[in-house]
């Protein structure tokens, strides 16, 4: 038997139950175009993939790159924000079409059509980013739960472990359970950065005018924008998109697969929309609470902890607290989001599967070190950030080279300007890397 027939956690199809049952039966009602339902209605039940992607746009990762970014150079940066923003939304585009068109999964698709010893390199790459980003995400919920209720941060990181099984767990349930619970989080997220924004009273002139006329300061801004590219295209969420819209809503015609990707579309633009707002949110309170009045939390080794005990004195005691919530939100959601993707990785590179407690245990390890012996823990989400950015490449190549084939995605192959911007994409993303490494090792 395979590694998916043992699987504790499957996304490559629709999980049994009423609630997957009733969420068919509507959709295909809407592609065969028998719904009596109004347009919110017909668009129900295609939305839910894009809103468990965009959390890792949302992750403890940004918390850390966004803060530092505002807090250290103002609205410089937020360009670079927002375009990261917007290349996130066509990759996550490519990703989910890819599922909807071939109905296999990235990493199914790169075990099916690349040689066995590079489908294994890719693996084990994408196996070190899946536990970098899992340390960013399990640091920023044991933060936050040392924040909100003074846990210290070992059981901290216990109880981020407790919380995350009791969430995947849901998926028995059906997806639609799990899609409805990481849709609350994303709300959550986007509820206390709207009340951080109203809080902080940024300048939008200066915001305007750092997007209209984008620019760099110098070597560090050039560095901090890759670590914002990392924290924003991600590479395991690459994977995990192409696993959650495979066989989701079964299409019996290549129309009713257009269809399905068109209502994709609008699930991106709702999510990422959302994902975009909260991160460019996420940079300008920095940049109106600390670099407006003066107040460097970037000299202190840790930039989060100091952000909150900062916002105190600056904006009230609801705002620090506000903070600490959505970055438990974000740190509890983006570590579930993290297991399902490496789950996803494991199952369609080598067909394997091990035990999701035992995989959980395993990619807490690295966390529980950082905590453990004292490490700053806002560094290591910073360069937990670079090993990102670093991976983005292995999962975007193959995915512009799949998706550009026709045997391979039929009708929904990419367009000829599709195609170019993704290869732009991947370009800047590259030689933002090797800028990067240069910078870090020979600079």
């Amino acid at each position: 038997m395979t590694g998916r027939e043992h699987a504790d956690i499957d996304l490559s199809g629709p999980i049994s139950g009423e609630t997957v049952e009733s969420t068919q039966s509507h959709a295909t009602a809407v592609l065969e175009g028998s719904s009596r339902r109004g347009l919110v209605g017909r668009l129900l039940p295609f939305l839910g993939p894009a809103f468990i992607a965009s959390i890792a746009y949302m992750d403890p990762g940004n918390f850390a790159t966004n803060i530092q970014a505002g807090a250290q150079f103002g609205y410089l940066l937020l360009w670079v924000v927002i375009a990261s923003n917007l290349m996130a939304m066509l990759v996550q585009s490519l990703s989910a079409k890819l599922g909807i068109a071939s109905g296999l999964s990235l990493p199914e698709m790169i075990r099916q059509e690349f040689p066995r010893p590079l489908t294994w390199a890719l693996w084990l790459l994408a196996e070190v980013v899946a536990m970098a980003t899992d340390l960013a995400e399990f640091l920023g919920a044991a933060v936050g739960f040392y924040l909100l209720f003074g846990i210290p941060l070992f059981p901290a990181a216990i109880l981020t472990a407790v919380v995350t099984f009791a969430i995947l767990a849901l998926q028995r349930y059906g997806f639609r359970l799990l899609e409805a619970v990481i849709t609350a989080f994303v709300g959550v997220i986007g509820l206390c950065y709207l009340i951080e924004t109203i809080l902080g009273r940024p300048d939008f002139a200066a915001a305007r005018e750092a997007v209209l006329h984008p620019r760099f300061a110098g070597t560090e801004t050039v560095l901090l924008a890759a670590g914002i590219l990392g924290a924003t295209v991600m590479p395991h969420v690459i994977y995990l998109h192409s696993a959650l819209t495979q066989n989701r809503i079964v299409a019996r015609t290549s129309e009713q697969k257009r269809r399905i990707f068109r209502y994709e579309l609008i699930d991106i633009l709702i999510a990422m929309g959302i994902a975009g707002l909260v991160n460019a949110a996420m940079l300008m309170m920095a940049a109106a609470t600390f670099w407006e009045t003066g107040v460097d939390v970037t000299a202190e080794s840790d930039i989060i902890l100091e952000a909150f005990r900062t916002l105190t004195p600056l904006l009230g005691g609801a705002a620090s607290i506000i903070f600490a919530i959505s970055l438990l939100a974000s740190g509890l959601s983006s570590s579930t989001v993290g297991t399902m993707a490496g789950q996803v990785i494991m199952q369609g590179f080598i067909h394997r599967q091990i035990p999701i407690w035992l995989r959980r245990l395993i990619t807490m390890l690295p966390a529980l070190i950082v905590i453990a012996f004292g490490i700053d823990a806002t560094r290591a989400l910073v360069l937990s950030q670079v090993v990102l950015s670093f991976g983005i490449p292995f999962a975007l190549v193959p995915l512009v080279l799949f998706t550009r084939r026709r045997d391979l995605m039929g009708d929904l192959v990419n367009r000829p300007l599709t195609t170019a911007a993704a290869v732009a994409v991947a370009t800047l993303i590259i030689g933002l890397n090797l800028f990067l490494l240069y910078q870090t090792f020979l600079g």
